[in-house]
């Protein structure tokens, strides 16, 4: 079998970072007659950035942590006596997870929203921030050998595999893997940093798997690679700081800079 990995890398073109790169996964959403106590308990307790209120079938709002103070506590009102939907910020501005970033920040300039809410096939995945557009940095370049462990709900046990990544930052990775990978499959990712002696095992979510130039099968494709784009979940603070202390190291060669 050819040793495709130790080939050097070719110039390929990375797909833009799209909204579900950076999103914070997961809506928490309640109906709008929930009382204002309730709703800062659940908010609190699932750390989000806000609550997605479905008032009625088409009437959307949302409420942060920021509207209570303001429009409750600053106004000496009982929050255990008001629903939220009389608090609620509107109109919701919804985008789709696989809109570009740049796509994301027109729209918060356009409407004045510091929020979104992000959607795939018209149902809410997610929240991003525009503080998560200001935290978005480039992957950086790499050739990095990486164990994909595929966690097929239909298997026992992961299904392993040899790859290498080609593009990294704390948010997610690109690789290069002989075998395509479903997207929406949950995978478990080991490889190793250069400087960095202990190894990193991170899971992850596929969120697309291209052969670039074909749609051809694998055997018809020879050694070209599939281009599988993963997305980070649940990154220890101690992982994500050992990435992004490498990407600051490589920060320099990625933009050509002597």
């Amino acid at each position: 079998m050819p040793d495709t990995y130790n080939k050097p890398p070719k110039s390929t073109q990375l797909a833009p970072t799209v909204i579900a790169h950076m999103m914070t996964p997961g809506v928490v959403q309640i109906p709008g007659d929930v009382s204002v106590s309730d709703a800062a308990l659940l908010l609190e307790r699932e750390q989000a950035p806000c609550l997605l209120i479905k008032d009625t079938d088409t009437q959307f709002g949302l409420m942060t942590a920021t509207d209570i103070v303001k429009k409750v506590v600053a106004q000496g009102l009982e929050p255990h006596d008001i629903e939220v939907r009389t608090i609620m910020t509107r109109p919701v501005q919804f985008i789709e997870h696989d809109q570009a970033l740049a796509e994301a920040s027109t729209l918060m300039l356009a409407t004045g929203a510091s929020l979104l809410i992000v959607t795939k096939q018209n149902q809410p995945i997610g929240v991003l921030t525009a503080q998560d557009l200001m935290l978005s940095p480039p992957r950086r370049g790499a050739r990095i050998p990486v164990v994909v462990s595929a966690l097929e709900r239909t298997s026992a046990h992961p299904l392993n595999y040899n790859a290498m990544i080609t593009r990294l930052n704390h948010v997610g990775t690109l690789i290069e893997s002989a075998t395509k990978l479903t997207p929406q499959t949950d995978v478990v990712l080991s490889f190793s940093i250069s400087g960095q002696n202990t190894p990193l095992t991170i899971r992850g979510r596929v969120m697309t798997s291209t052969a670039p130039g074909t749609e051809s099968d694998t055997a018809s494709r020879g050694a070209s690679p599939w281009q599988v784009d993963i997305q980070f979940t649940d990154l220890s603070s101690s992982d994500l700081s050992r990435i992004r202390a490498w990407a600051l190291q490589t920060m320099p060669s990625s933009h050509g800079r002597p």
